[in-house]
């Protein structure tokens, strides 16, 4: 990490957002027995932000601190396992419990080989921490097109955030500072996907699709 840091100086495209990318994927991960230690590591990343995701993502890291461990663990798993409106599968939104959810899921897979990375295994490709370390340290503007291409299900997972009063929704907020603004279709497909839910069938529906571009250059992290 200490030498991703050091890159994030000598990098001339985006630095500021790549740190709250790996900050975000950080603080989005289980918090196990390492959580102080990567809490340690997002306060140095966020030295690197821009000031307005930075203060979001303070926010979190100070709730995770002042929490008990074994409440912030099963306030985790009660957030992002047990209610599906904040699932982090971004998939889930675009996709559901249709055929369309596992070409929606192949395309992040694809694009990470086309970067020259492998999906991790034991983790779906289209999880959010998985998304944002790979446009935090593998290839910055692919990571961005898939983040950008999936704005409305991380528009969903925030509101959901927000309102169960989640500490994790100020770590999407500071996500989102460094994406475009939302459009008014976008703002619209949010509000119809929190209040029907994603596609559940197959046949005869048209799930809301994200569009991404595959075969993007790789840009050197270096």
């Amino acid at each position: 990490m200490k030498r991703f840091i050091r890159a994030l100086r000598r990098s001339p495209g985006g630095p500021a957002d790549r740190a709250v990318w790996q900050a975000a994927s950080l603080l989005l991960a289980y918090p196990d027995e390492q959580l102080s230690r990567r809490l340690d590591t997002v306060e140095e990343l966020l030295a690197h932000a821009d000031a307005a995701p930075a203060k979001l993502l303070r926010r979190t890291v100070a709730a995770l601190r002042a929490a008990d461990p074994m409440t912030a663990a099963v306030d985790y798993v009660e957030t992002f396992d047990m209610r599906r409106r904040s699932t982090m599968f971004l998939t889930y939104w675009t996709g559901g419990d249709t055929r369309n959810r596992g070409m929606q899921i192949l395309a992040f897979a694809t694009a990470y080989r086309e970067a020259g990375a492998e999906p991790p295994p034991g983790e779906g490709p289209d999880h959010l921490p998985v998304v944002l370390e790979f446009a935090a340290t593998v290839d910055p503007e692919a990571g961005r097109r898939l983040l950008a291409a999936h704005r409305v299900p991380i528009d969903v997972i925030h509101r959901a955030l927000t309102d169960s009063g989640s500490p994790y929704a100020y770590t999407l907020a500071g996500l989102c500072e460094t994406l475009p603004p939302a459009t008014d279709q976008e703002v619209q497909n949010v509000s119809e996907l929190m209040a029907a839910g994603p596609p559940a069938e197959a046949v005869g529906l048209q799930p809301y699709s994200a569009t991404v571009s595959l075969g993007m250059p790789k840009v050197p992290t270096r």
